[in-house]
């Protein structure tokens, strides 16, 4: 038997956090940006069992400052896709202000540490966000580029198709054909 599931990996992954150190009796605040304050000193034997703990669950704790300020700046994008208040603020300023550096050093340090530009990264994330909400919601393309704050639906499809290879009207027809063979199969 299969059953499909739907989850938020941001929830998915601060839930295993603080199961961990709930566990092992660390203090702690969970900021959203991928951080954790840890509130007293931990011993070097609390802190290798929080890793291996951490590991079995694809959770690396990042030594690098560099990449870890390059995961901070996906995890704010990513923070700021999915609250519909911040989604109409430019991302240069949400970034500078949130993470408190120039967004010149933000966008130098993300480019040179992934090869790609943080407009890159967000014209990505939107992308995906307009693929689950195209799946999951009964939103039109009108509703979904709104949502996502992009100026028309052209502008949406345009970058749908050049990031996808395909029209946000074809990917929608391929879901339906996947629903139709799936309702089928249960039969």
């Amino acid at each position: 038997m299969k059953i499909s599931v739907k989850y938020d990996l941001n929830i998915t992954c601060k839930t295993i956090l603080k199961e961990q150190l709930d566990k092992l009796d660390i203090p702690h605040l969970l900021h959203g940006t991928g951080e954790i304050e840890i509130k007293r000193a931990i011993s070097d034997e609390e802190m290798q069992e929080l890793l291996n703990n951490l590991n079995a669950y694809g959770i690396y704790v990042l030594n690098d400052q560099k990449t870890a300020l390059v995961q901070r700046i996906k995890n704010t994008i990513n923070e700021m896709l999915e609250d519909d208040q911040l989604k109409s603020q430019k991302v240069s300023e949400y970034l500078a202000d949130k993470l408190n550096y120039s967004y010149t050093y933000l966008s130098n340090l993300f480019s040179e540490t992934t090869y790609t530009s943080i407009e890159n990264f967000v014209i990505l994330r939107k992308v995906d966000h307009a693929k689950d909400l195209m799946a999951d919601t009964d939103l039109t393309l009108t509703e979904i580029a709104y949502r996502l704050n992009y100026s028309s639906v052209a502008h949406l499809s345009g970058q749908f198709k050049k990031i996808t290879g395909l029209t946000p009207t074809k990917f929608q027809e391929i879901l339906e054909r996947r629903r139709g063979t799936r309702i089928q199969q249960t039969i």
